[in-house]
């Protein structure tokens, strides 16, 4: 099994190009379920995820072949050309399903397309229950009789989905991504309110308008939908993910570094933007994409007259639906907030179960206390991480890897992060990436 070995304490200088989102390009795969008519996606990212994304559909009879790199280069992402002429079958496994959660996306194009759908309850990361109890009571609304058979969601709509109006009891991007799906070939109009506003929904929304849907209130948390009887193809691009744009410039601030990141769409980052702000973390704007640095510090810094690391302030974060602070990066703040200046209140309101990592960052020396849905980080501030120390540590899920290398890139000594595989779901060369910055890390294969 892979690991991932970081020698802490280099300063990242340099530019980081930003992959397509892998919580954008998911659901766009599965669109393509609608349609008998190709759809072809741009800037994929080559990550665990959306193999296993392209094998399920595969199994339901899409016909994948790849269009070559994007012009720009490997970094730009994959083009893939994807097509279901017939739906071969209707049942998404268990041995595939189990992998990945947003493989229950394949549910609303399944059951508006063919009338049918068998779908495995969905696996993915240990970082909570997750329910798919929205996603079923919404299709219900649209008509569909659904029940749970060993394990799976059994769902039927032999007359089509119909019109309707569903309001979700609390905001979630995967249920508003499926009813959203489902209800672009229902018959008459649907309604969803209290509906997600992630920008990966509205890029969701948008491919889904060029393929010939009516969709509107994009961006909004009231969606309308006109059913119509039949989508066609399109050529798409994947929006740059504004998580992984984040965590690179979180690396960039955890090490006083100085890193231009190629691609990163600040609009889509504005709760991350001052949030970082506050903890004196400079983000503007340039013609390529966004610049990261350390703000100024009295008595301290560089030469050049940046932070050195010291400039980092402690700050409270409360994570929320978008356009509050998501929960995917929750993790990644509580490593900066490790070697930050003061004490830090983290509050995780999404996720019961997403304080994993920090076993493992107390293993790296950090002071941190939780109580419930709340954390506290006592930083070690100063010298650029003094205090944080290399360690073998485990990674438990996606976002909680992540920390553990940014961890490790501040800390002293070596740092050795087991089970990297998680990595490998959501963050696309991510040694090559930041060594290309000045990082001294290495995947070691066993």
């Amino acid at each position: 099994m892979d690991k991932i070995r970081i020698r802490g304490g280099r300063p990242l200088e340099g530019r980081i190009a930003i992959s397509g989102a892998k919580n954008a390009a998911l659901p766009l795969l599965a669109a393509s379920l609608l349609t008998d008519q190709p759809l072809v996606l741009r800037n994929l990212p080559h990550l665990a995820d959306i193999a296993t994304m392209t094998h399920l559909l595969a199994q339901h009879g899409t016909e994948l072949s790849m269009a070559g790199e994007h012009p720009g280069g490997g970094h730009m992402g994959q083009v893939m050309e994807l097509r279901t002429r017939d739906l071969t079958s209707t049942e998404a496994p268990y041995d595939i399903v189990r992998k990945m959660r947003a493989s229950v996306l394949v549910l609303g194009p399944l059951l508006a397309r063919c009338g049918r759908a068998r779908v495995s309850l969905p696996g993915g990361c240990a970082i909570g229950t997750r329910p798919v109890d929205m996603h079923i009571q919404g299709l219900e609304v649209l008509g569909a009789e659904i029940e749970l058979d060993d394990g799976y969601i059994v769902a039927r709509a032999p007359g089509g989905l119909r019109g309707g109006v569903v309001v979700f009891p609390r905001v979630s991007v995967g249920a508003t991504e499926n009813l959203l799906m489902a209800a672009t070939l229902a018959k008459g109009e649907v309604i969803l309110e209290n509906a997600a506003r992630e920008p990966e929904v509205a890029d969701l929304a948008n491919c889904l308008n060029a393929m010939g849907a009516k969709i509107e209130g994009i961006g909004g948390d009231t969606l309308h939908i006109q059913g119509v009887e039949a989508l066609h193809g399109a050529d798409y691009a994947v929006l740059p993910d504004r998580i992984e744009a984040a965590t690179y410039a979180i690396a960039a601030a955890i090490t006083g570094g100085r890193v231009e990141l190629i691609g990163a769409r600040p609009a889509t980052m504005e709760a991350v933007s001052a949030a970082l702000g506050q903890a004196n973390v400079l983000l503007r704007p340039t013609d390529g994409g966004m610049m990261v640095e350390c703000g100024l510090v009295g008595g301290g810094g560089g030469g050049d007259g940046r932070g050195d690391g010291n400039g980092v302030k402690s700050i409270d974060i409360s994570t929320a639906p978008y356009p509050g602070f998501p929960t995917d990066l929750q993790a990644q703040m509580m490593a900066l907030m490790t070697v930050a200046d003061g004490a830090a209140m983290i509050t995780e309101t999404i996720f019961e179960n997403r304080f994993q990592h920090v076993p493992e960052l107390l293993r790296m020396g950090a002071d941190i206390k939780v109580k419930g849905a709340t954390a506290m980080v006592r930083g070690r501030g100063g010298n650029g991480g003094a205090g944080l120390h290399g360690a073998p540590v485990m990674a438990t899920d996606l976002r909680a890897s992540v920390s553990l290398v940014l961890a490790g890139l501040a800390a002293s000594g070596e740092t050795v992060v087991n089970r990297v595989y998680h990595l490998d779901r959501g963050y696309e060369r991510l040694e090559e990436k930041l060594s290309g910055c000045g990082a001294d890390i290495t995947r070691l294969t066993e």
